[in-house]
């Protein structure tokens, strides 16, 4: 059977190919509605499917979009690629998606890749941009919507959450149930990095401390951010003679961790020890207690991403503003901490 084309279509519609592209592509030029009426008839009729290759190799875009995130398996991660994808298809795009592994290597690997494939856009979700990776994005002239972590560069485009802000707001409220200190689960660096999400969360910490005239010193410890490994760590920091009674983590897959090694260690939460996570994943209502937690509006976030990876004029001339778009935190109550 002979392959239907698009002069096929504008034969049967009676009219040009150019005003059938018109109607496939929505666009550029405005098509009147009986004429895109009869051209959908015909598509409809002859089972017409557009070949997006090379659609693709003449406009030398995709209907593709890249995300890259440093872990899928993690909750965050896997919720906010989740959004992603669902944002995409509002907008008939598809998504890729590459896992960093943390690595500045795998990062700049993804990054080659995906705008090889000439994506529309592309979403990065970083632990911070290596010099390689921004001499890829230079040298493709790409646009690039970094997500999650604040810009090192003034010029960047991103979308980020309140992170400070959110972990100020979780720590003032284990403060508030009585604790002579709120101990905090970090993350494994030892140097913070600038506009890294964790890093804002301890300074967010720290900052809810000050204010109340806490010492910080000495209760910030160091974890991964995975469920498995921060319960090792919990075991370790539960068992000792001097455990903080309240501790706030930079993120929910710590606190599962560490709910979990208090289990095993029957230390009650929250009578014994009071837990606060950050992120808001849909397992941190299921945990036992549920835990309490600071939350973002990841579907907003993530059509703001979509806007941006695909308004060219924005990138070029947007303001600050318009460009850093960053979104309120919530604090999410729950048993964890001691409320009711």
């Amino acid at each position: 059977m002979a392959k239907v084309t698009r002069d096929d279509v504008a034969r049967l519609a009676g009219t040009s190919t150019a005003v059938v592209s018109y109607v496939i592509n929505n666009g550029p030029r405005p098509v009147a509605p009986a004429t895109r009426e009869r051209v959908l008839a015909a598509i409809k009729q002859l089972g017409y499917r557009p070949d997006r290759v090379a659609q693709a190799m003449a406009s030398r875009r995709t209907d593709l979009i890249g995300l890259i995130v440093p872990d899928a398996r993690q909750p965050f991660f896997a919720e906010m690629a989740h959004a992603v994808e669902r944002a995409a298809a509002e907008r008939g795009k598809m998504v890729l998606v590459g896992n960093s592994d943390y690595l500045d290597e795998r990062e700049v690997h993804y990054l080659r890749a995906f705008l090889g494939m000439r994506v529309s856009g592309l979403i990065l979700i970083s632990q911070g941009l290596s010099e390689h990776a921004a001499v890829e994005i230079d040298a493709w002239d790409a646009r690039v919507v970094l997500m999650h972590r604040r810009p090192e560069a003034i010029d960047d485009v991103a979308v980020v959450t309140d992170d400070v802000g959110g972990a100020q707001l979780a720590t003032r409220h284990l403060l508030e149930h009585g604790h002579a200190y709120v101990a905090c689960l970090g993350g494994t660096e030892i140097t913070p990095k600038h506009g890294d999400p964790v890093t804002d969360h301890i300074e967010g910490w720290r900052r809810a401390m000050q204010e109340a005239g806490i010492p910080v010193e000495g209760r910030l410890y160091s974890s991964p951010y995975n469920r498995y490994d921060a319960y090792e760590v919990g075991l370790e920091l539960l068992s000792r003679p001097d455990r903080p009674t309240a501790i706030v983590c930079a993120t929910d897959d710590q606190a599962i961790g560490l709910l979990r090694a208090a289990r095993e260690l029957r230390i009650d939460v929250p009578g014994e020890l009071a837990v606060a996570g950050f992120d808001d994943v849909k397992e941190a209502a299921l945990t036992d207690p549920p835990l309490t937690t600071v939350a973002s509006d990841r579907e907003a976030m993530a059509r703001a991403a979509l806007d941006l990876v695909l308004d060219d004029g924005l990138r070029v001339s947007g303001s600050r503003r318009e460009r850093l778009r960053q979104f309120p935190s919530r604090l999410v109550v729950r048993r964890s901490c001691g409320c009711h």
